[in-house]
């Protein structure tokens, strides 16, 4: 446990001394809520209903989506987690600590924006503040999850970018996040069904905000809470010590199988 406690202290603390970590973590998704609050609302008063949902959403899938996989994926090429297992380090511990410690830098930026954008930007306050926590909680957790996937499928830093950028491109152009659920065409909606994003914009919507949505919210809640877990354990399952071991316990398209639960809500749960 002590040894715990020690790589997680160890992991955040690089995370706010790493340049590039410190700026996917707090400048990058801080920046992004400065401008929208600055120029979107603005541009359109009506976005100040969902900025506060959909800049947490923003700020969690762009430290663990795209900030998380790279890093970890470097470590693999560098033959660190080699060391690890010559030290008897769990490959558990290697995937949940930086999963713990990302989500936890993601939280930090949220909650800047959730206690700042009402005072800022006039951002709606949710009505249901236990709600709002659970749901960003159980979003952090499902991307966390995702990101840690992608950095054990992933051959190279670069293939990182491709995979993170399939998921974080159209969270933002049909999550919900920029264009209400409602506003979008049948086609693109069910397409959006697929997203991560999507469903927690959803929960925050009806649980945070008592609104009306379109997705049926426990669906949502229940395809995030499995697709978290799928992702883990399929991370632990997947995982390769180093980049020239040919051998594994399987073959990275097992990674799709994260997609099912999104892609059973899509057919039969909206």
């Amino acid at each position: 446990m002590n040894a715990f406690v020690q790589h997680f202290t160890y992991e955040f603390k690089t995370g706010l001394r790493n340049p590039s970590l410190l700026l996917i973590n707090y400048l990058f998704p801080l920046g992004f809520y400065a401008m929208m609050g600055l120029i979107m609302t603005a541009i359109n008063p009506l976005f100040t209903a969902s900025m506060v949902p959909a800049l947490v959403i923003f700020a969690i899938v762009a430290s663990t989506v795209l900030g998380m996989p790279s890093p970890l994926v470097e470590a693999r090429e560098a033959g660190v987690f080699r060391s690890y297992k010559i030290n008897s380090v769990p490959a558990t511990s290697i995937l949940a600590i930086p999963g713990l410690t990302t989500a936890f830098h993601a939280l930090i930026s949220a909650a800047i924006i959730a206690l700042t954008a009402p005072i800022l930007f006039d951002g709606d306050t949710p009505v249901h503040v236990g709600a709002f926590v659970g749901v960003t909680l159980l979003t952090a957790f499902t991307c966390a999850s995702l990101g840690l996937l992608i950095s054990v499928i992933s051959e190279s830093s670069r293939a990182t970018i491709l995979w993170s950028q399939l998921i974080f491109l159209p969270s933002m152009l049909i999550g919900g996040l920029m264009v209400p659920m409602d506003v979008l065409p049948d086609r693109v909606r069910s397409f959006s069904a697929l997203l991560p994003a999507s469903h927690a914009m959803e929960l925050f919507s009806g649980w945070a905000y008592g609104r009306e949505t379109t997705f049926n919210l426990p669906a949502s809640a229940a395809i995030l809470v499995s697709s978290g877990v799928l992702a883990f354990l399929l991370s632990i399952y997947l995982f390769n010590w180093d980049t020239r071991n040919q051998s594994r316990r399987g073959h990275p398209v097992l990674a799709l199988l994260v997609v099912v639960p999104y892609a059973i809500g899509a057919l039969l749960l909206l």
